[in-house]
């Protein structure tokens, strides 16, 4: 048991000034806590031979009566065998738990982009997240509790585009599996993944490279090209430039068609 420190009363408590930790009697381990022009109070206890502090309150909101009686149940609490610190976290792991519930499928999408979008090397990562899940994720799925989707609500999301968009279904797919990983991580959901692929979505949907059967267009043969790229160069208009720009620097026609200024290399 802790030396009882000589019982302060109310005025007494209102003239503490002096920064630190002013033990106020008839509770042990009970003190006023002085920062700066705050005061709070605070409950100092050994729990398992550990010394630990509770906050009680700020002064004056929390009395001194108020506070005597709250340290007073925590003592109690602790002869019991109760860990009041380990109470109270435990109680803010529910309330976080119940509120996490009731977040959506869009608010965890902005959330996890704007988390991870730092880590993403190409700049433009975030807003190719963010095109292909409003486009397709968020009419279906956006307004629904995370805790809420199952298997038949990211079929009703994939299923439309699948054998017709593959490419970007595929992607979207496993952008949906790392929100509901992610959310699942931060305790806004409990159960297994319905966006997984494997020992899941394989067993109801083809394989992406089985979907559809891609048909190229033809090659120019190697020998024409000096003559396609001169009749090229007559021809006027950004979409001859730009094929013309595909050619020479062998880049992919959607990087041509998103290019920025930013990101030509004049030298």
């Amino acid at each position: 048991m802790p030396k009882l420190a000589a019982e302060l009363s109310p005025i007494q408590i209102t003239r503490i000034t002096d920064p630190g930790l002013h033990f106020v009697g008839v509770v042990p381990g009970l003190a006023l806590q002085v920062r700066g022009n705050s005061k709070s109070w605070l409950l100092r206890v050994r729990i398992v031979g550990k010394t630990r502090d509770i906050g009680l309150g700020g002064f004056p909101d929390v009395t001194l009566a108020m506070a005597r009686e709250k340290a007073r149940a925590l003592r109690e609490q602790i002869r019991q065998g109760i860990d009041p610190l380990e109470e109270r976290r435990a109680q803010r792991a529910a309330l976080a738990m119940a509120q996490g519930m009731r977040v959506t499928f869009a608010e965890a999408a902005r959330a996890f982009v704007a988390t991870k979008k730092h880590e993403w090397n190409n700049p433009k990562s975030a807003q190719q997240w963010e095109n292909t899940l409003q486009t397709y994720a968020v009419p279906v799925i956006g307004d629904m509790y995370l805790k809420e989707i199952e298997l038949g609500h990211v079929l009703k999301v994939l299923e439309p585009i699948w054998t017709t968009k593959t490419e970007t279904a595929s992607r979207l797919r496993g952008r949906i599996e790392s929100i509901l990983d992610w959310a699942k991580v931060h305790g806004y959901r409990e159960d297994e993944n319905p966006a997984r692929w494997k020992g899941n979505l394989d067993k109801v949907l083809p394989k992406p490279g089985k979907a559809k059967t891609s048909k190229h267009h033809a090659a120019l043969p190697y020998d024409e090209i000096g003559p396609f790229m001169e009749r090229l160069r007559d021809r006027s208009g950004v979409a001859a430039l730009a094929l013309q720009f595909c050619i020479l620097t062998a880049t992919r026609s959607g990087e041509v068609r998103g290019a920025t200024w930013g990101e030509i290399n004049f030298g």
